[in-house]
């Protein structure tokens, strides 16, 4: 590992699964939890939110979730395809961002609200 990179290597294993504000080299600035690092990776967990959120995990189409269910849109089984019954996943909360060690500026930790 270079020794360049050394010191954000040490900040993110010190904070490992926390909720961190990470800010690049070119500014921008990601808040997420830290999930996972190697020498070269940092792994975060990134909140999905507002209107992302509702978009995460179903492709709506007519005001109705996309439920293909056994192959059939909208259909299939009592209690399966329809909509609003049946079983479905709930949407994401967190995506996952790879960022490279090299790119790392700054790591401030944000509290839990």
């Amino acid at each position: 590992m270079n020794t360049n990179y050394q010191h954000m290597y040490e900040q993110c294993k010190n904070h490992m699964h926390s909720y961190v504000l990470a800010e690049m080299v070119d500014g921008t600035k990601v808040d997420g939890i830290i999930t996972g690092l190697d020498n070269e990776n940092v792994y975060f967990a990134v909140p999905v939110g507002g209107e992302n959120q509702a978009y995460a995990e179903h492709d709506y189409r007519n005001g109705y979730p996309d439920e293909r269910i056994f192959g059939y849109p909208g259909y299939g089984y009592p209690g399966y395809g329809y909509p609003g019954y049946g079983y479905h996943r709930p949407p994401r909360r967190f995506r996952r961002l790879i960022l490279p060690l090299a790119a790392l500026a700054a790591l401030s930790v944000l509290p839990w609200y």
